[in-house]
């Protein structure tokens, strides 16, 4: 995985996490990869994939069964949809808008543009 500089590596990492609940490919009361596995797959020191477990188990999303590993929560992907589509209303969309006013596109040409797209 390639970090940017824009958020700290373990928010990154959690979340890669959460796009891999949001695709499907870990759901409900299914087992993620232990936080050492996760640590040498995109090959970060295990410390800071510990906190991004941490970070994911404090908002509900995993939870740890003793002896088992970490789990995705039932309802982690709805929460993280719901979640993420609060933060682009309130952060992407002011800035999209403030874009499309400067430069002078219009809701007709972004229309355009979503059916053209592959």
């Amino acid at each position: 995985m390639k970090f940017n500089n824009d958020k700290a590596i373990y928010v990154q990492i959690a979340d890669r996490l959460c796009d891999e609940i949001l695709t499907g490919k870990y759901n409900d009361d299914e087992r993620i990869p232990s936080v050492r596995e996760y640590a040498v797959l995109l090959e970060v020191n295990t410390n800071t994939a510990v906190k991004s477990y941490d970070l994911l188990a404090s908002a509900g999303i995993i939870y740890n069964r003793r002896g088992l590993g970490y789990f995705v929560t039932k309802g982690a992907k709805d929460m993280i949809l719901q979640e993420r589509r609060e933060q682009f209303m309130e952060e992407k969309l002011p800035e999209l808008f403030r874009n499309m006013e400067m430069l002078g596109i219009t809701i007709a040409d972004i229309s355009e543009a979503w059916d053209k797209r592959g």
